[in-house]
């Protein structure tokens, strides 16, 4: 692992309620504040400061309305949160897999082998 590895991690992503946050909204169409709070089990407090970070960064988008009397958050990944989200995944994994492949085939040989 590099320096310059981990640098390419985005630091808006890189934070535990904002990754899953995008890693729940990348693969539905929307969600509601409530249904990320309970999925996540976050507090509202550190939801909402952890979606407007996104939003700032074009990440996500927040459609705010009523459902009778009662506020509903909807919250949207933007077609800019979802290439962030893929690229992160991408700079993620050339963390995980930063050996070259003769270095890492003899890592795995040797862990085969028991040694």
């Amino acid at each position: 692992m590099t320096p310059d590895q981990i640098a390419q991690l985005d630091p808006v992503i890189h934070s535990r309620v904002r990754l899953a946050v995008l890693s729940i909204l990348v693969s539905v169409r929307d969600s509601s504040f409530t249904y990320l709070k309970e999925t996540i089990g976050t507090t509202d407090g550190n939801l909402s400061v952890s979606l407007s970070k996104l939003e700032e960064a074009g990440y996500i988008a927040l459609k705010k309305s009523f459902k009778g009397k009662k506020p509903l958050t909807t919250c949207t990944a933007t077609d800019k949160g979802k290439k962030a989200f893929s690229k992160y995944l991408k700079a993620l994994e050339g963390i995980l897999y930063f050996k070259g492949e003769e270095e890492r085939d003899s890592h795995l040989n040797d862990r085969r082998q028991g040694s």
